[in-house]
């Protein structure tokens, strides 16, 4: 969801085509008839990355100290509720009744719009935690919630007054969703048919799409909804055992027409289209294979996306000023020097992580691992943390004079997804095969962190635990990935374990016996009988190289380790060259240096940056 008004309204004017880049090999298919691969619950992983669960602790400790009877004030306000008890929170999620879009303004663009975003978040950390004060919370809020006049006539006052009806209708059912699955509220199905009953009567028949003017007398902003998002949380309810109304309606919101129907041809159609929205309705395409089969659904998906990351910078970020662009223009170069507004960070984040998890349990394919690596560990893991008083970190600056920054609004989007995000990191991290599929079981390792899996094999727990090697540093820094099993009895099952695309030849070790690597779309396998103790090294060497992203322009390169991209700490575009960012330095465990004929230049990760200036790309001499 756009943040301020001047850049969303840009959409309705279109926009010329972005920038050139090979289209990636992508894998059309698995193997014939396999099925797509299980999800692991959040409780069955562990994450115990420092960067990656302070990032998680930080966002929830300010959705914890949000006082409950704040959160539901704009609903119960915008219902009619006269002297409605609480405090406003201010930015977006404050109803205003004077906004107008045509005056900037910081408060009262989308009131209510995060709850449940919020609400999605609470539920799953406690199913990854178990933590009872998040449960409670959960439980409380949807009570609260359910009293407003959401669940009854009241609500069509909400739906009259707000912009975004089917944004606010999407967020609260992927939050009750997750409050009936994770957190076992007994009353949430009852919530949601009762949000449903009153949202059907405000929604459009049919998914509408950005710029269309279907709610008669009112102003531009009131078309900037985004119903076409709608089936994935609605296929999400219907296979949560919410009703077979959801799925009827997911089917309704499928934007086949103007949207989907053109992706399975390959035609362009995202050029010019709201970048965030746009991808995170590709997973409801990747819903409708899951549930309805629809291999349309999966061609545009993987064509939309093929799209997407043709247009993406180094950081596997895309959507410059909130806007995708057709393959082949100079849009995204122009915006290094245009614009500092690169990527919509947690939004965009989790918007690409859900896909690219979605296209890896179907596809089986690499790739999609390696795609999700790049946004998880250059852009999302960089953000600045989300503040008690609603500022929240919003655009990345992958402008060549860039900074980290927070956005000038409180409560945006962003601050909705980024809690969410922050407790997905492990489930995008391991995939199960159940033995029905192939003859044995298996666990798809995609994303490489400090981490412990646990599941049962043939009703035998079982425990993977992941780290770095005594001494070493942690990947992406270090080279090696150490696992170690351990089992009750001898348990036999397949370890498939992720090879990065930029990796030239990984080494597996079993027990310190070098086993063959033979990668089949990017994974490679170890299949044995385990016995309590195994451990297996997975060596991936890294070196400094330099990766162009725009065809037209291949002075202009980002230098690379492994997946990260390491950012130059300039204020001005230094004068260097390739044989000299190549021979770029490690100094200490995030830091590089590069001797230029004007002195030392240092790179670090985007996670070191700090409120430092920095270059993504450099201009090569």
């Amino acid at each position: 969801m756009a943040g301020r008004i001047s850049r969303r309204s840009m959409l309705r004017g279109g926009v010329q085509a972005g920038a050139a880049m090979a289209l990636p090999r992508m894998a059309w298919g698995a193997l014939a008839g396999a099925k797509p691969l299980e999800e692991v619950g959040y409780g069955q992983v562990t994450m115990k990355s420092p960067l990656l669960v302070s990032q998680r602790e930080s966002s929830h400790a300010v959705l914890m100290g949000l006082d409950n009877v704040d959160l539901v004030k704009p609903y119960r306000v915008m219902c009619g509720m006269k002297d409605a008890p609480g405090e406003d929170l201010g930015g977006w999620y404050t109803y205003n009744a004077d906004f107008n879009y045509r005056v900037w303004q910081k408060t009262g663009f989308c009131p209510g719009h995060t709850l449940g975003q919020w609400v999605s978040a609470l539920s799953r950390y406690y199913a990854t935690t178990g933590d009872v004060a998040t449960r409670d919370k959960v439980l409380a809020i949807n009570k609260l919630y359910a009293l407003t006049g959401m669940c009854s006539a009241e609500a069509a006052q909400f739906y009259a007054k707000t912009r975004f009806i089917a944004y606010t209708y999407d967020k609260l059912t992927c939050g009750l969703v997750d409050s009936a699955t994770l957190v076992k509220d007994p009353d949430a199905w009852k919530i949601l048919g009762a949000t449903t009953d009153q949202a059907m009567k405000a929604l459009p028949g049919h998914a509408v799409e950005y710029g269309t003017h279907w709610r008669a007398g009112k102003d531009d902003s009131y078309s900037w909804d985004e119903s076409y998002t709608l089936p994935e949380n609605l296929y999400r309810a219907y296979g949560a055992g919410a009703g077979a109304r959801y799925r009827q309606m997911a089917a309704q919101y499928l934007d086949d027409p103007l949207y989907f129907d053109l992706l399975a041809k390959n035609e362009p159609v995202i050029a010019g289209k709201h970048a965030y929205s746009h991808v995170n309705a590709m997973s409801s395409a990747m819903q409708a294979y899951l549930v309805e089969g629809s291999d349309k659904h999966l061609r545009a998906a993987k064509n939309g996306f093929a799209m997407v990351q043709a247009q993406s910078f180094a950081t596997g970020g895309w959507g410059p000023d909130e806007l995708l662009r057709k393959p082949g223009s100079e849009d995204v170069f122009e915006s290094l020097t245009k614009s500092h507004n690169s990527f919509e960070t947690p939004c965009g984040a989790y918007g690409h992580m859900k896909l690219t998890r979605y296209l890896l349990r179907v596809t089986r394919d690499g790739h999609y691992g390696d795609s999700l690596e790049r946004v998880l560990w250059n852009t999302v893991l960089g953000a600045l943390p989300l503040r008690a008083d609603g500022t929240a970190f919003y655009y990345q600056d992958l402008n060549f004079k860039g900074t980290k920054k927070y956005s000038d609004s409180v409560w945006p989007c962003c601050s909705g997804t980024l809690p969410q995000v922050a407790n997905d990191y492990g489930i995008c991290s391991y995939f199960r095969e159940s033995a029905a599929a192939h003859g044995h079981s298996a666990v798809w390792v995609s994303q490489y962190f400090e981490s412990e899996l646990r599941w049962q094999e043939d009703g035998s727990p079982v425990l993977l635990e992941q780290r770095a090697p005594q001494g070493q540093a942690a990947y992406p820094l270090g080279d090696t990935v150490e696992f170690r099993v351990s089992v009750e009895k001898p348990t036999r099952f397949a370890l498939k374990l992720r090879i990065p695309v930029w990796c030239e030849k990984a080494t597996i070790y079993v027990n310190g016996a070098k086993v063959p690597v033979q990668p089949v779309l990017g994974f490679a396998t170890v299949q044995q009988v385990w016995r309590d103790g195994d451990r297996v090294e997975l060596e991936l060497p890294a070196k400094v190289r330099l990766e162009q992203s725009f065809a037209t322009h291949p002075e202009v390169v980002a230098v690379m380790y492994g997946p990260l991209v390491l950012f130059a700490q300039t204020k001005e575009q230094p004068k260097i060259t390739k044989e000299q960012a190549l021979g770029a330095r490690r100094v200490s465990r995030g830091v590089w240096v590069v001797d230029t004929a004007s002195g030392s230049l240092k790179l670090v990760p985007y996670t070191d940056v700090g409120d430092a200036e920095y270059a993504t790309y450099l201009r090569m001499t």
